[in-house]
């Protein structure tokens, strides 16, 4: 997540709680989506057509995100979502993703075990400065749970002789309760 998150007094309170108890409430682990921009051990593929680029995720529960480049607006009509309402556009090279409207169940990331509220507001820039490299920029905002906006940077690497497979996490969660 790019060094501490600036949050609030009662969030790094929860924080802290949720890592004294070994993160056992991470909904991840209870196989809800990982929420963004979580980051997964998990690869995920990239398909784009003109009007929508859509990220399919390989764990978890096979979570995607659907980026709409066709000029809408956000859909205030939506309930919030694990993954939020993204829309995005071309800045040159540049891909810019606006995402609101998330639910507050999600943790940022395993590790720090911060929360966030529905006030949450991601900025993605997506650039490609090869072809085996996406670069991001990740700017976080969220005044319910940050005292400032936190900016950081991901980048991810292509293995061509890679697709994504099946990975289910349900079963497991339905075989701990049958016992």
């Amino acid at each position: 997540m790019g060094g501490t998150l600036p949050l609030q007094p009662w969030a790094q309170k929860v924080a802290d709680e949720r890592k004294k108890n070994g993160e056992i409430e991470d909904p991840e682990g209870k196989c809800l989506p990982g929420g963004v921009p979580r980051i997964s051990p998990y690869p995920m593929k990239i398909v784009q057509t003109p009007d929508l680029i859509v990220m399919l995720f390989e764990g978890n529960v096979h979570s995607y995100r659907q980026f709409f480049l066709d000029g809408r607006a956000h859909d205030k009509s939506l309930d919030p979502s694990f993954m939020g309402d993204s829309i995005a556009r071309w800045d040159g090279d540049t891909l810019v993703v606006d995402t609101v409207n998330f639910n507050d169940r999600t943790w940022l990331s395993s590790g720090s075990a911060a929360p966030h509220t529905d006030k949450l507001h991601v900025i993605e820039r997506y650039r490609r400065p090869d072809l085996g490299h996406i670069e991001v920029e990740i700017t976080l905002e969220d005044p319910g749970a940050f005292t400032k906006p936190h900016t950081f940077k991901r980048s991810h690497t292509l293995d061509q002789g890679w697709e994504i497979h099946e990975y289910v996490c349900n079963d497991l969660v339905l075989d701990l309760t049958r016992k």
